[in-house]
């Protein structure tokens, strides 16, 4: 980037120069019009660039290319300055560097020199913003070699600056700024749209004009100060944009014999908090050296520097997002990151892509889940179910279609990951067609049952481990237990989404602590649980104090499918409420690992919804309790039961130390094995013989 330096003179004016913005789409609409159009033909073409000068300080000048650079008619984006190019394609790599860089920017130094003499500059002034880009494209790699040029002719005795720039803020009043901003856009308005590249300027306290460079004989009068503005892309508080350059040479060919001395405005217009502001442009006076109209074409610059800040060209390796495949990812991630730009600037996307999800359960839940997830950029989600596609599947759950249920019907699990496959090719999912052992389920029916049980269990434990999401999607009590369990010793975070007619529950488990943690915090915590059971609002409840999915119960699960009619044996609900619960379920995971406590952050519970939420995303509540009928939310939070039947220390005690015993015990026992270990069952005859003791003589029959 070029400074000002000091001579004998003053302060010498030196200026930012442009630096090359090319978009992907560019470098696609390229191979597209090489392999279609272009051929061998290495004639130049013509293409438009754009600049911009609403960016933050400190930020590059940039000159851009988009997919739409191809197309000169086409319209320049919104406050964006145009900018005439000529692409020089070259056929080989050898060509590419063998090609006469100085030729080329002498060549295109004396177009722009001959549109200044001729008056052709004062009429189109874009002519002025003339590039060079020469490239090679070796489609074989999807590697795009390239070389911007940027033609700005010199001054031979160079520019003094009369004073220190100031900013516009510092020289006009507020309504003079408000007149100018009016000024301008009544200008651009006036010559076509697009804002304006170079105008003419004279104000006074009293009033401000503007009018294009083909007026200036008209607009000025011999004694008046003459002012010239300029769109700046400069972001640097004391140094103006490359366009000056040739503007200065255009001044001082056409009126430099009138002209010692000239103001100069930058004109910078950007954005702040939703409010226009142009305060930040700049204003300085400089002497103009004179141009003889019989000279030759002055000397020129340009050519851009490398990354590394030598005069070379740069490369763009687009092997991987050329791929149709790649590009896909790109499209999928690009809601998220333009999320991320102005919405939620603190969003950690690479928590989310990275994220391993384990669905148990591949019905209308796992379907709504999966596609959420997707929505959000996770790339690993794997399906277990032990189901197969029935005809009443595909109208409520979105992986599947008709064919899917011929011939018995596919497996659910296979035809969810599949699905995903076809839907986008960059997810990486896996589907397993077993069964989760179940309590009240026994596996004891012979050898083969009980061998068969114990390895869903380890294959359940591995995948389990494998993950760092588990969600519990399934249709019965009973068959989250297991999962459960394991999820709670390998310290995973589980996301349980359940539903009733019109009513559904959305919860995260509570994240054990480390054991070295866990035994500190143990006996406050039983304490705790044990004096406010039975409550179901709390405030500051650290994650791993919240309860699970069965801490709420007093009975252990069984099986809840014996004796049941059809309707009670599926889950019958409002067709809409599963995609609700869904995504809900997947938010809440999302928000859970944006916090930075994670599964540990506390819970937000439905007071805290006037407050500051915790995160960007809002609040990271345990549990969300959906009542479609009164289309109504309430965000109960609920404590860790130190004699749940799933998550309690006993139980996760008696699993890790015994194993797949300890669970074929609670398969094929009944439901008071869990009760009597976890303490369940003294609990009730304790609470039964208070009730008897508060019983009066009269009161017993």
């Amino acid at each position: 980037m070029a400074l000002d330096s000091k001579t004998e003179g003053g302060l010498k004016l030196q200026f930012v120069p442009f630096t090359s913005a090319v978009d992907a789409g560019f470098w696609h609409e390229l191979t597209q019009k090489k392999l279609n159009i272009y051929q061998l033909d290495e004639t130049p073409k013509d293409i438009k660039g754009f600049y911009y000068n609403g960016d933050p300080v400190g930020l590059p000048a940039r000159l851009t290319l988009q997919f739409s650079a191809f197309d000169v008619n086409a319209p320049t984006p919104a406050r964006c300055c145009p900018a005439v190019g000529s692409l020089y394609n070259t056929n080989t790599l050898e060509l590419f560097k063998s090609c006469d860089k100085k030729a080329l920017l002498e060549k295109a130094a004396e177009e722009i020199w001959d549109s200044i003499r001729s008056g052709a500059a004062l009429d189109d002034v874009v002519l002025l913003n003339k590039f060079l880009l020469l490239t090679f494209s070796d489609l074989k790699k999807y590697r795009f070699y390239y070389w911007f040029c940027f033609p700005a002719l010199c001054l031979a005795e160079g520019i003094q600056l009369k004073e220190q720039p100031l900013s516009l803020g510092e020289r006009f009043s507020d309504s003079q700024i408000k007149d100018f901003q009016r000024l301008y856009d009544d200008l651009c308005l006036r010559e076509g749209s697009s804002p304006q590249p170079y105008f003419l300027i004279r104000y006074n306290e009293n009033s401000i004009s503007m009018a294009p460079l083909k007026t200036f004989h008209e607009f000025y009068n011999d004694s008046e100060k003459v002012t010239l503005g300029f769109y700046d892309p400069s972001t640097l508080s004391q140094y103006p944009g490359w366009p000056l350059r040739n503007l200065l040479v255009l001044a001082s060919y056409h009126w430099g014999s009138r002209l010692q001395s000239v103001e100069i405005i930058c004109f910078r217009d950007r954005t702040l908090q939703g409010e226009r502001d142009i305060k930040h442009s700049l204003i300085f006076e400089i002497q103009l050296p004179q141009v003889t109209p019989n000279q030759g074409c002055p000397k020129a610059a340009g050519w851009e520097k490398n990354q590394k800040g030598g005069m070379g060209p740069r490369m763009v390796n687009l092997s991987e997002c050329m791929d149709p495949k790649r590009l896909a990812e790109s499209s999928v991630d690009l809601n998220l990151k333009l999320m991320r730009w102005r919405l939620v600037p603190t969003l950690d996307l690479d928590k989310v892509i990275s994220a391993k999800c384990l669905l148990l359960g591949a019905g209308t839940l796992g379907c709504n889940v999966a596609r959420t997830l997707m929505g959000w950029g996770v790339r690993n989600i794997t399906f277990v179910d032990n189901a197969k596609i029935s005809y009443s599947n595909p109208v409520r759950q979105p992986l599947y279609e008709f064919e899917d249920c011929l011939n018995g019907g596919k497996s659910k699990a296979f035809a969810a990951a599949e699905k995903l496959q076809k839907i986008f090719p960059g997810v990486v999912t896996r589907g397993f067609n077993m069964s989760i052992p179940m309590p009240g389920h026994p596996v004891n029916f012979s050898e083969d049952t009980m061998d068969q049980a114990c390895k869903d269990v380890e294959k359940l434990e591995g995948l389990i481990n494998e993950h760092d999401v588990i969600f519990l999607l399934m249709d019965t009590r009973e068959s989250r237990w297991l999962p459960t369990v394991i999820a709670a010793s390998q310290k995973k975070l589980v996301i349980n989404a359940a539903l009733g007619f019109d009513t559904f529950v959305v919860m995260r488990h509570g994240l054990k602590k480390p054991k070295q943690e866990e035994a500190i915090d143990s006996h406050s915590q039983a304490a705790s649980s044990s004096d406010l059971l039975g409550s179901s609002l709390f405030s500051n409840i650290p994650g791993y104090k919240l309860g699970c999915y069965f801490c709420n119960d007093v009975v252990a699960p069984g099986d809840s499918t014996r004796d049941r009619t059809l309707d009670q044996q599926c889950t019958v609900s409002r067709p809409g409420l599963a995609m609700i619960a869904g995504a809900l379920a997947v938010e809440l995971m999302i928000s859970v690992i944006q916090h930075p406590e994670g599964g540990y952050a506390i819970a937000s519970s439905s007071e805290d919804r006037m407050n500051e939420p915790p995160t960007s995303l809002g609040l990271v509540p345990h549990q969300i309790r959906g009542f479609l009928s009164r289309f109504d939310n309430v965000l109960p939070v609920s404590l860790a039961f130190d004699k749940c039947t799933a998550c309690s220390s006993k139980i996760l005690e008696q699993y890790e130390k015994d194993g797949f015993l300890f669970l074929a015990q609670v398969f094929n026992s009944s439901h008071s094995f869990l009760e009597d270990l976890t303490g369940l069952t003294l609990l009730h005859q304790e609470t039964q013989a208070a009730e008897i003791w508060d019983l009066s003589d009269d009161e017993v029959i």
